[in-house]
């Protein structure tokens, strides 16, 4: 069997101005926006696993994926990262198209459009009509195998078919674990002097139970990860990319993003985060950095994203149409919701996105995609400081949009 080690990603949520503001946080937060919050109300609804590690804190729903629905890095009382669709989950009604419960981290299978799509039957037309996600990524338990207090295990058999009619047998394997200080800090290069914290790992191993070796031909899978974060209207998703490449990013997925939501510098754009207007962009293998994150001004908290790149040239095309070049895909990608061709809307959330390269699988071959996320709370300064290590820019140089 042989293991491929894909994107690693880090999401790093800071939500303080100084150690004053941190307190000043602490007295004015509203109740309904801490972990013990969510947790509670999880809990009314689902089993929810809790990892545990000093004052961090992370829950996660089998019935959901093995989704990590939220975290938090001051136990209880402290803020509630991941974005949480109450109102969906205390339904207890599923829904068209997608049930979009939430969670700050969740397993997808790409592609999303086109002839390898597992989103659209075949012959149907790529609109929001005949989108339709997976029930094996939507509805479908994920089974607990193993639970310690800062580690657990899910796995699931699946069965797929995507557009073009190629069916797919595979074991997903997912598994979830808290990080130390030195973990954190050696993947970072930053110290955690004066941050509360949380940081945790998704290990991803997608194995290839079928009778066949996958052929790119009739089309792959690729594994899709996805945190959807709260959004705010001075939130600003920021993706450092090679110099002079600002053409390679495709910001029209669905439909070109205004120009006034969506700045490119020659290394860098700015893209808002406020859930009032759906767009999409990518970022391709030929002008990628392995970094990205947002920064909400209103609530000084800072996103980042980081992830290992080891030169891999093929991803999954996910644009809804019939597509020249289906492995011309994007290894990040950035989705700001909003109301969508029906006139409905999800949620209140903007995501943060990596994908796994396209990989035609051999019999009994695994896949590896292994993701990490942190969120760190602490002294503007010292995001700025986190900001200018990892993204290459102020927080003072962030554009309103």
């Amino acid at each position: 069997m042989k293991n491929i080690l894909l994107p690693l990603l880090v999401v790093a949520t800071l939500a303080c101005n100084s150690n004053k503001k941190t307190n000043e946080t602490q007295t004015t937060m509203k109740a309904e926006e801490t972990f013990g919050y969510d947790y509670d109300f999880l809990k009314k609804h689902k089993d929810v696993v809790l990892l545990e590690q000093d004052s961090m804190k992370v829950a996660i729903v089998g019935d959901y994926q093995a989704r990590v629905m939220t975290s938090s890095g001051k136990g209880m009382s402290g803020f509630s990262y991941g974005w949480i669709n109450h109102d969906v989950i205390a339904s207890g009604k599923l829904t068209p198209h997608m049930n979009a419960f939430g969670g700050e981290e969740r397993f997808w299978f790409g592609p999303e459009g086109g002839q390898y799509s597992v989103f659209f039957k075949k012959g149907t037309s790529f609109d929001f009509a005949n989108w339709q996600t997976p029930a094996e990524i939507d509805t479908v338990s994920y089974d607990l195998v193993e639970k310690q207090a800062n580690k657990a295990v899910f796995t699931k058999d699946m069965e797929l078919e995507n557009y073009s009619g190629t069916k797919f047998k595979v074991n997903l394997n997912r598994e979830i674990s808290l990080l130390s200080k030195t973990d954190v800090e050696k993947l970072l290069g930053v110290p955690l002097n004066d941050v509360a914290w949380v940081g945790y790992q998704t290990k991803n191993a997608l194995k290839n139970t079928g009778t066949e070796d996958w052929d790119k031909s009739k089309g792959v899978l690729s594994i899709w990860l996805l945190g959807m974060m709260k959004a705010s209207p001075q939130n600003t998703i920021i993706i450092p990319y090679q110099s002079g490449k600002a053409n390679e990013i495709n910001d029209a997925y669905f439909g070109k993003i205004p120009a006034e939501r969506l700045v490119k510098k020659d290394d860098i754009l700015f893209f808002k985060a406020d859930a009032q207007s759906r767009g999409k962009l990518g970022v391709p293998p030929q002008a990628l950095k392995p970094v990205a994150g947002s920064y909400d001004a209103e609530h000084k908290i800072l996103t980042i994203v980081q992830f290992d790149y080891k030169g891999e040239t093929d991803y999954v095309n996910s644009m809804w149409e019939i597509q020249k070049n289906p492995y011309k895909g994007d290894a990040i990608n950035a989705y700001n919701d909003g109301k969508n061709d029906s006139g409905s809307q999800m949620g209140q959330f903007y995501e943060l996105e990596t994908s796994s390269p396209a990989i035609a699988l051999k019999r009994n071959e695994t896949l590896t995609h292994t993701q990490r996320t942190f969120h760190f709370e602490g002294a503007e300064n010292t995001l700025d400081t986190i900001s200018k290590k990892l993204l290459g820019i102020s927080l003072s140089e962030v554009p309103k949009l």
